[in-house]
């Protein structure tokens, strides 16, 4: 069958329109990385164009594997010739290629997040500086949104806004640590993961030839997922695109939720005022979820005001409403949520991993853990401790970039007295100190250790000299696997950890074992044209969280963060905590773009779901240490109330199917326990007669006797008729007081 047979009208539009500026508006599950694929498919197979001249960025390896993959089903092993990876992987190959014109060595290293932090937790102990005030996160996050909107450390310095910035902020000497940061950096060959960005628009923008360069050899770009681009992706993009203006765009406004790493939704709402000539193409059909959960996500996000205009629609079943569960703490939360699980896996013949369970922040994880637990549930947690980041791994692969770029400094500090070799903190300090002040590299500062250090500690160092140059002329005549197994064995980490035969020793080595598998994997794997330990490293460190998560055992529910669930769809969704200060979360209250940013947290949490939607709420939760009453969430009102059911597990309690209303202040006042309703220990649910309708409670008056359809016979012993809603304070007879809301109860009146 032809490719272009499998797309819908609007899907083949956007493959067969290749040439000028044009952007794709993809609503959620409309196929958009079939269109990207298959339009990469098509300049190679129709049009005739190398692929050699095509560039897709992406921004997950995961995604760009699937989307080579499937191109290359198409017009077959040419599609490896493609210009395809993540925006880092893709500039970091240019940047290998040309780093010298930079004053980099061409096999620098790049740090990971916590290689950066820990140089500037250095920076500020070496500068004096209040550690409190000056955390490594904060720092981190601050020289990070800089880099993003394309600010160096002189023109940082420079500006005075960012100065007075900090000051207010009690962090004045914040210029001064993002200026030692970036020399550091420069000086250990290293680059950042911010760098391999910042230094790809500088090279652009300072070499002249470069860029000439690669925008005569890539003639076209595609970008997938642009409303996730920052100022600085979106800079480079545009300079490489600015001769023949070939740039095709895939994204989707409403589903712009990563404001918080530097993403600017600015670049796709106004993509429209730089490319006069755009053509632009949306797709509106929606393949994965059923009619009720499409139509319920567009009554969300229909209250935004910056957005794009489309209307996504779906020709899947109606399928069932959209449950609440409502909890009287996050502990009955999870209890619910993993009750519900279990039954609808029984019910329906599902699997465990046809559910997930998303969540505002990872702390929420812990009841529905427990819960899960209890029920003998078992489940994983995507984005918790990455495979790369365990300290065994981080070990060994600090040996072997040193052992390929000895100006290293964060792989230096970590490995240096490890194993122990009598090489302490107080002499680092000085080798630290030493290289700093005579403007030498770490490694010559080493070399010329008795000039800096005590004679004590000066044999362990040559002994550790004598040990890299050792590894260094290993990486000239063996691959990647054999060096590092050099290294591994020969820098005594294998040893070390084989001789502890504690379980967790145990499994520490097994660790290091695997790495040492991946390697020979990746060595072994024919595709790949260079087998070097440089080439290995510098794909490991820029794995993200999605790329690792080969856990796809059947029988394991996932728990994730909204944020981790992006791109990602399952057959059961349930979206726990929807409460007021948590989901909106209090911290992005301050402004209406904030709150946008969350309400389209929301939309992409809603349209993870493929087949059921369930949410969640408690109304107390326990945070920061204290226990604390919530309220639903303002997103509960923005949900279109035809589409939602009201679970009946909620206590005993039986509760309209279709709620109407101001929904979240009716949840919360609707039913509300007090310190004076304690029930009886002997109670048991009232069972209402078949005859049993509710009354008008218009005329509902204190004093009177009602009838409940749970809790049974009672009084009314006081009324609250202001605001919108008019409630009911009643003393049941086996159930104690309880206080609702007349609008949302059944009651029938017997006086």
């Amino acid at each position: 069958m032809n490719y272009l047979d499998q797309l819908n009208d609007a899907q083949r539009e956007a493959v067969i329109n290749t040439e000028g500026p044009t952007m794709i508006i993809a609503g959620a599950g409309s196929g958009k990385t079939r269109v990207l694929t298959y339009r990469i498919a098509h300049l190679i197979k129709d049009k005739g164009v190398d692929p050699f001249n095509i560039m897709a960025l992406t921004f997950t390896n995961k995604a760009a594997k699937e989307m080579r993959d499937r191109i290359e089903t198409v017009v077959g092993s040419d599609a490896r010739n493609l210009w395809m990876g993540t925006f880092h992987s893709v500039f970091a190959r240019i940047l290998r290629a040309e780093a010298h014109l930079l004053g980099y060595p061409n096999s620098f290293t790049i740090y990971d997040t916590d290689d950066s932090k820990t140089l500037l937790k250095n920076i500020v102990k070496e500068l004096g500086l209040d550690e409190a005030t000056y955390k490594p996160n904060v720092v981190y996050n601050r020289i990070s949104a800089a880099k993003n909107r394309l600010i160096s450390w002189q023109e940082y310095i420079a500006n005075p806004e960012l100065r007075s910035d900090d000051a207010s902020n009690m962090r004045p000497e914040m210029g001064n640590i993002y200026k030692t940061y970036a020399l550091r950096c420069f000086k250990a060959g290293a680059m950042d993961f911010d760098d391999l960005l910042f230094n790809t628009d500088k090279l652009f923008k300072e070499h002249l030839e470069a860029l000439n360069k690669y925008q005569h050899r890539i003639q076209y770009v595609l970008v997938d997922e642009f409303q996730d681009t920052n100022l600085c992706q979106y800079f480079i993009i545009r300079k490489l695109c600015s001769v023949r203006e070939n740039i095709c765009v895939v994204g989707d406004d409403a589903q712009s939720i990563y404001a918080f790493r530097g993403a600017d939704i600015t670049n796709i709402l106004n993509f429209e005022r730089d490319y006069r000539d755009l053509k632009i193409f949306k797709l509106e059909q929606n393949y994965r979820s059923t009619q009720t959960i499409v139509e319920a996500a567009n009554s969300v996000i229909q209250k935004n005001r910056a957005q794009l205009p489309k209307s996504v629609w779906t020709s899947n079943e109606e399928g069932r409403l959209i449950e609440l569960i409502k909890a009287v703490s996050d502990n009955e939360e999870g209890r619910l949520v993993a009750s519900s699980i279990f039954e609808e896996k029984m019910q329906h013949q599902l699997k465990f991993s046809d559910f997930v369970i998303l969540y505002r922040t990872n702390s929420q994880s812990r009841a529905i853990e427990e819960a899960l637990r209890r029920m003998n549930i078992k489940y994983k947690i995507v984005g918790g401790l990455s495979f790369y980041q365990r300290k065994e791994i981080k070990d060994l692969l600090a040996y072997l970039r040193f052992a390929i770029n000895q100006n290293d400094e964060a792989s230096f500090r970590r490995i240096i007295n490890l194993p122990k070799r009598g090489i302490g903190d107080t002499t680092v300090d000085k080798l630290i100190v030493a290289a700093n002040d005579h403007g030498i590299s770490i490694w010559e500062a080493l070399q010329h250790a008795n000039s800096f250090v005590g004679s004590r500690a000066t044999g362990a160092i040559d002994d550790f000299v004598t040990l890299i140059k050792r590894f260094s002329l290993e990486l000239e005549r063996k691959d990647a696997y054999d060096a590092a197994f050099e290294i591994a064995k020969g820098s005594g980490l294998l040893r070390e950890l084989y001789e502890d035969k504690t379980v967790e020793g145990l499994s520490r080595y097994e660790n290091v074992q695997e790495l040492l598998n991946a390697i020979k994997e990746y060595v072994d794997d024919p595709e790949r044209t260079d087998k070097s330990l440089s080439a290995f490293l510098q794909e490991v460190s820029l794995v993200t969280g999605q790329d690792e998560d080969k856990d796809k055992d059947p029988e394991k529910v996932t728990l994730m963060t909204i944020h981790m669930a992006k791109g990602l769809e399952f057959k059961y969704v349930y979206i726990v905590g929807l409460e007021e200060d948590l989901f909106p979360s209090q911290m992005m209250l301050s402004s209406r773009a904030d709150l946008e940013e969350e309400r389209r947290l929301f939309y992409v949490a809603i349209t993870r779901a493929e087949k059921r939607l369930f949410l969640s709420y408690a109304l107390t939760r326990y945070r920061f240490g204290r226990l604390k009453n919530c309220e639903p969430s303002r997103f509960l009102d923005d949900l279109d109330q035809r589409f939602i059911k009201v679970s009946t597990k909620f206590g005993g309690l039986e509760s309209s199917s279709r709620p109407s209303g101001n929904y979240a202040r009716s949840l919360v006042n609707g039913i509300k326990r007090t310190t004076t309703s304690t029930p009886k220990a002997t109670a048991t649910n009232y069972k209402a007669p078949a005859d049993f309708t509710p009354s008008d409670t218009s005329t509902l008056q204190e004093g009177m006797k009602v009838e409940h359809p749970k809790f049974g016979f009672g009084t009314v012993v006081k009324m609250d008729n202001t605001g919108a809603d008019r409630k009911a304070k009643i003393q049941f007879d086996d159930f104690g007081e309880k206080t609702l809301l007349l609008s949302f109860a059944k009651l029938r009146i017997h006086n």
